[in-house]
C-alpha cells in the first residue's frame, strides 16, 4: 500500500502566522490553488480511499487532491490537528518561552499546560495508521495538519520517539510512503511552488 500523506492548503490564519489547531478555518484562495497544484503534480493517480481530519481545510484539500466529492472523503477524528489550548490563534513569534521552546524541541521540552502532548499525538496517529494498514488499498490519500503530520511521519519512518519533527511540512506538500509486510519506506515527496 502507498500512503500519500499531505498537509492541508493555506488558510488566512496560516497567512497571518497564527497557531491554528482546532479552529475550523476554511482554505483561502492560495490554499485552493496549492491543492490544485498538488493534484497536477501527481497526475492521473486514482486513490482507493481519501481520508481527512474533520476540519474543513483538510476535507476541502482532500476533495481537490483526491479528485473526489467532499461527501466521499472519509473523516477520521484521530488525524485532527494538535490541540494548542490557550495558544490557539497566538502569533508564532509571540507565544512566550514555554510554547516556543516546546514547539521547537518537543523531544526534550514538555508540552505546556492546556497543550496536547506528543504522547497523545503519537497514540492517536499510530492507532489510525495501524487500522489503515489493515485495509486492502493500493493508493490511499491522507490529508491532515502541520502538527499531527509529524507524528504520522514518525510512525511511517519507524522513529523510536514516534515523531519526525523536522523539516516542517509545507501546505499541500505530499509525502509518499510504502507500507507492506516488511515495514515502511519513504518513497518521495511532491512540492509545488505556490
Amino acid at each position: 500500500m502507498k500512503i500519500w500523506l499531505t498537509r492541508h492548503g493555506q488558510t488566512d490564519l496560516n497567512k497571518l502566522n497564527l497557531m491554528q489547531g482546532l479552529t475550523d478555518q476554511k482554505l483561502n484562495e492560495t490554499g485552493i490553488a496549492q491543492a490544485k497544484a498538488a493534484r497536477e503534480l501527481i497526475g492521473d493517480i486514482t486513490f482507493d480511499a481519501v481520508y481527512a481530519s474533520p476540519l474543513d481545510r483538510a476535507i476541502t484539500t482532500a476533495s481537490i487532491i483526491g479528485n473526489v466529492p467532499k461527501e466521499d472523503v472519509i473523516i477520521d477524528e484521530r488525524i485532527i490537528e494538535t490541540d494548542f489550548g490557550k495558544y490557539e490563534k497566538c502569533n508564532y513569534y509571540r507565544m512566550g518561552p514555554a510554547m516556543t521552546l516546546y514547539w521547537a524541541w518537543p523531544e526534550v521540552i514538555p508540552a505546556p499546560k492546556t497543550v496536547e502532548t506528543i504522547a497523545s499525538m503519537v497514540e492517536r496517529s499510530s492507532s489510525f495508521l495501524k487500522e489503515l494498514e489493515k485495509q486492502d488499498y493500493e493508493n490511499v490519500l491522507v490529508v491532515c495538519h502541520g502538527g499531527i503530520i509529524r507524528a504520522l511521519c514518525g510512525y511511517l519512518e519507524d522513529r523510536k520517539n514516534g515523531i519526525k519533527w523536522r523539516p516542517k511540512a509545507k501546505n499541500c506538500e505530499i509525502r509518499v510512503y510504502e507500507s507492506n509486510e516488511r515495514g515502511h519506506q519513504f518513497i518521495k515527496s511532491y512540492k509545488h511552488d505556490r
